[in-house]
C-alpha cells in the first residue's frame, strides 16, 4: 500500500462518517475547533459542532475511527465517535470564556471528551453504562455519566455515534441499581435527553 492510497481511503471514510454525522446530527457547522498538538501525537481532540439538528449544539469527535473498521468500538457498533449535547446554542468566540453559559459548557465538554477518547481505545463502552471521574480529577472531578447509541435503530452497524451524557449521581446510583437504560427512559420522559445540563432536576 503506498501513503498516497492510505490517505485516499482514510479520506473516504472521514467523508462517509461525516455524512452519516450529518444525518443524526443536522448539518455541520464550517468551523472546526482544531487542538494545538494533534490528537494522533498525544494532544487533544479536535472538535466538530453541529448547531442545525435539536435545539441547542452537537459537539463531536472524528479521531477516533479514522479508518474503517479500526478504532473505538462496542458491542453495537463496529466504530464509533463521541457527541455530546448542550442546549446552549453555538458560539465560538464564547468557546473559552468561562463567564458565559456556553463557554462553561465548552469547557466541561471538551474536558470531558478528552477523557473518554483516550478511555475508549482500551476499554469497550456500551451504551446503557455509567461512568464517574474521580474527585481529584481537574474540571470533571467527581462528575458522572452514561452512554447512549445515538439515533440508533436496533441493528448492529459499522458506525455510529455514542452519545455522552453526564448525570447526578442520584441518577448514576439508579442507574446502576435498575439499569442505564431505564434511567435513559426516564431521561427522554422528562425531556432532559440527550443533553449534558445540571441545571435541572434530577429524575432519580
Amino acid at each position: 500500500m503506498t501513503e498516497d492510497h492510505d490517505e485516499k481511503i482514510a479520506q473516504e471514510w472521514y467523508d462517509e462518517k461525516t455524512a452519516l454525522m450529518v444525518e443524526s446530527l443536522g448539518a455541520e457547522h464550517g468551523n472546526v475547533m482544531h487542538a494545538i498538538i494533534p490528537y494522533y501525537l498525544g494532544g487533544g481532540l479536535d472538535l466538530y459542532y453541529f448547531p442545525s439538528g435539536i435545539p441547542g449544539t452537537a459537539i463531536a469527535t472524528k479521531e477516533l475511527c479514522e479508518i474503517p473498521g479500526e478504532g473505538s468500538s462496542n458491542n453495537v457498533f463496529d466504530t464509533y465517535e463521541l457527541v455530546i449535547f448542550t442546549r446552549h446554542s453555538l458560539s465560538l468566540d464564547d468557546a473559552q470564556d468561562e463567564s458565559t453559559p456556553f463557554g462553561r459548557a465548552h469547557i466541561t465538554i471538551n474536558a470531558i471528551l478528552n477523557c473518554i477518547a483516550p478511555y475508549s481505545a482500551e476499554a469497550t463502552l456500551n451504551p446503557h453504562e455509567t461512568c464517574e471521574f474521580p474527585e481529584e480529577m481537574e474540571t470533571v472531578g467527581g462528575k458522572c455519566l452514561i452512554f447512549d447509541a445515538y439515533g440508533f435503530d436496533g441493528e448492529h452497524s459499522e458506525f455510529g455515534l455514542l452519545a455522552v451524557i453526564e448525570i447526578h449521581r442520584s441518577e448514576l446510583d439508579y442507574a446502576r441499581k435498575h439499569g442505564g437504560r431505564k434511567l435513559i427512559t426516564e431521561l427522554k420522559q422528562a425531556g432532559y435527553y440527550p443533553y449534558s445540563e445540571m441545571d435541572r432536576p434530577a429524575v432519580a
